[in-house]
């Protein structure tokens, strides 16, 4: 499966490619010390939870991990073979100015859309959300077989 790419804004770092301490343990890179230092913030605003995809004789597994959200802000569609996984993640801390506090975790809106194989039987997605992992299974079609046509004579 590929994935396939939306049409949201991504946010890019043009330092991010000639920052020395980049492998750093991310998200503690320098880039983020820096921008922490000197005022600036991640916002969260938009993010990819992490995925894990498996293939077996039978279907196609699709795991992602989205802690702390909620069934009802989550979405699983399948549209001309591309399965799209929508949600939302809320944050549920309060912002003060005199104390800033140091946050790690993602939050706010994502999608991730991902192309099937030809095999996938997309009208027969199961998704499942339990303990913040949303699963979803694709089951493959029966190998359709060629079909012999009579000649007639």
């Amino acid at each position: 499966m590929t994935e396939k790419r939306s049409n949201q804004p991504v946010r890019v770092d043009p330092w991010g490619e000639v920052d020395l301490f980049r492998d750093w343990n991310r998200p503690f890179g320098m880039s983020r010390l820096m921008r922490e230092a000197f005022g600036g913030r991640d916002t969260g605003s938009s993010w990819l939870p992490p995925v894990d995809i498996s293939e077996s004789d039978d279907q196609y597994s699709i795991s992602v991990e989205i802690p702390g959200a909620k069934k009802e802000d989550v979405t699983v569609e399948c549209h001309d073979n591309v399965l799209t996984i929508k949600g939302e993640k809320n944050s549920e801390r309060e912002e003060k100015e005199e104390h800033r506090h140091y946050v790690e975790r993602s939050y706010g809106s994502f999608s991730r859309a991902f192309t099937l194989p030809s095999d996938a039987a997309g009208d027969r997605v199961k998704a499942t959300f339990r303990d913040g992992v949303l699963s979803v299974e694709v089951p493959k079609a029966e190998a359709r077989k060629p079909k012999v046509v009579d000649i007639k004579s």
